[in-house]
């Protein structure tokens, strides 16, 4: 009889110890938080929609040579397009020139010359 009460508590004990533990959190995380991953359904994409982030640069004519046919276009910071780089100047969204950056670039302002059409201060240069 003690031999079968001494089996059922290995058995219990057996069962109890086969669970799935969750899992440890790493070391970098502070004690006490238990943060885990979603599931990976949660995280795929089913819809077929690819986002892409728009590369284009926008900017304003800040000032016209037309003697020397330059312009100084101003950007947002963090999008000044590369020296040698074409772009299209609109005008109340009609095309109305074509630059392409020949520098010097200082901060948020280039340099580019005018290729073709006409410039005014105020127009809009985008990257086609």
């Amino acid at each position: 009889m003690p031999w079968l009460c001494a089996l059922a508590l290995l058995g219990c004990l057996l069962v109890g110890c086969s669970r799935t533990k969750p899992p440890a959190a790493s070391p970098s995380a502070p004690r006490g938080s238990s943060r885990t991953a979603p599931p990976a359904s949660a995280t795929t994409n089913h819809s077929g929609l690819i986002v892409t982030p728009g590369g284009t640069a926008r900017g304003r004519v800040a000032s016209v040579n037309a003697g020397a046919r330059f312009v100084v276009a101003g950007f947002p910071l963090g999008s000044v397009p590369a020296v040698g780089k074409r772009l299209n100047v609109y005008r109340n969204g009609l095309k109305v020139g074509e630059l392409k950056v020949t520098g010097p670039q200082r901060d948020n302002n280039t340099v580019a010359d005018i290729v073709a059409g006409e410039c005014q201060a105020g127009d809009d240069v985008r990257e086609d």
